[in-house]
């Protein structure tokens, strides 16, 4: 990877941490932002469908059923656009799960770029083995180079 490629992967993994921020979950805040040809296409973060409560955990504070994750609500906003996600990058700070690592596949993205390991490490090993370029890039670690 070129020093200017990890320039851009990092400012847009900052953005998507500052999207993350615009989510109402407690337990766990995460941002994306889908990027093509240097220009972002889309953007979600992980939170309740459009019009329910914004409150994404039960009394337990378990996440409720339905709450979105940031990468599906990336998705689902191009869908809904004039735009693709073919040959897209997915810049995330959590590493996808398993659910939203075959939408991401589905979806025609072929590079996801991600700052934090999610527990289940199954949708990252679905998506390298689907083909799909995953890498972690820890933001500190580079900054200081």
């Amino acid at each position: 990877m070129s020093k200017k490629q990890l320039k851009y992967d990092i400012a847009y993994l900052k953005m998507a941490q500052e999207w993350a921020k615009l989510s109402h979950c407690n337990r766990k805040k995460v941002g994306a932002l889908i990027v093509k040809n240097r220009m972002i296409i889309s953007d979600g973060y992980n939170g309740t469908p459009s019009g329910f409560d914004n409150c994404c955990e039960d009394n337990q504070g378990v996440t409720k059923w339905h709450v979105l994750h940031a990468e599906a609500n990336a998705i689902l906003k191009v869908a809904g656009s004039t735009q693709s996600c073919q040959d897209a990058t997915l810049y995330i700070t959590m590493s996808p799960c398993k659910d939203c690592s075959k939408l991401i596949f589905q979806s025609g993205i072929t590079r996801v770029v991600y700052l934090d390991r999610y527990k289940d490490e199954s949708g990252r090993m679905f998506l390298e083995k689907a083909g799909v370029q995953v890498e972690h890039i820890n933001i500190t670690q580079n900054l200081e180079k």
